[in-house]
């Protein structure tokens, strides 16, 4: 958010999965809208006839307690699963670059856990993370495509960090790029 937020204002995160990504989310920000809440962030994703919709949505106490309300009747109805949590203004975090990785490889179940793993062990923050698996056109190969948004330290040396990540990546036998974050704009 762009203006700090009121004292009085709180936050919902709401995840909805079913099979009807554009009714659920049309269903989902009607609601928030009639009870005065703004949504602040919204991702949605359709995985197999499966979609994941995450909000998060702000207002005063009064407003979301009335959202909260009246979400579980309409997933009901609407044969969806809800998640329902409350959030807060997130803590100070500590000032750091935000980089890409991509990475392309041939599929294996063990390969996110190992990324994350990496990462994790140096003490850099992954953001979000997206993944796709497909067919190599010409040899059939199951291959992964996997794109992470990480957060590095500002204190860890960049030169460093790439040479670490670039001898991990040829132990798997991954290609392989980390490059600083750009907007889409």
């Amino acid at each position: 958010m762009s203006t700090t937020p009121s004292p009085r204002e709180q936050f919902l995160v709401i995840t909805a999965t079913g099979a009807q990504p554009g009714s659920m989310a049309s269903l989902l920000t009607r609601l928030c809208m009639e009870q005065r809440c703004l949504i602040i962030s919204s991702r949605l994703s359709q995985h197999g006839n499966c979609a994941v919709l995450v909000l998060q949505v702000s207002g005063n106490w009064d407003a979301l307690a009335r959202l909260e309300s009246l979400l579980p009747a309409m997933a009901r109805r609407e044969h969806f699963q809800l998640s329902l949590n409350r959030s807060q203004v997130p803590d100070e975090r500590p000032q750091a670059l935000p980089y890409n990785v991509f990475v392309t490889a041939v599929q294996r179940p063990e390969l996110l856990a190992e990324l994350c793993g990496f990462f994790s062990q140096l003490e850099i923050s992954i953001e979000e993370f997206f993944s796709f698996t497909y067919q190599a056109q010409h040899t059939g190969t199951p291959m992964i495509n996997l794109t992470l948004t990480i957060a590095i330290p500002v204190r860890t040396q960049l030169s460093w960090l790439r040479e670490q990540f670039l001898d991990f990546c040829d132990e798997l036998n991954l290609d392989a790029v980390i490059e600083p974050w750009r907007p889409l704009h």
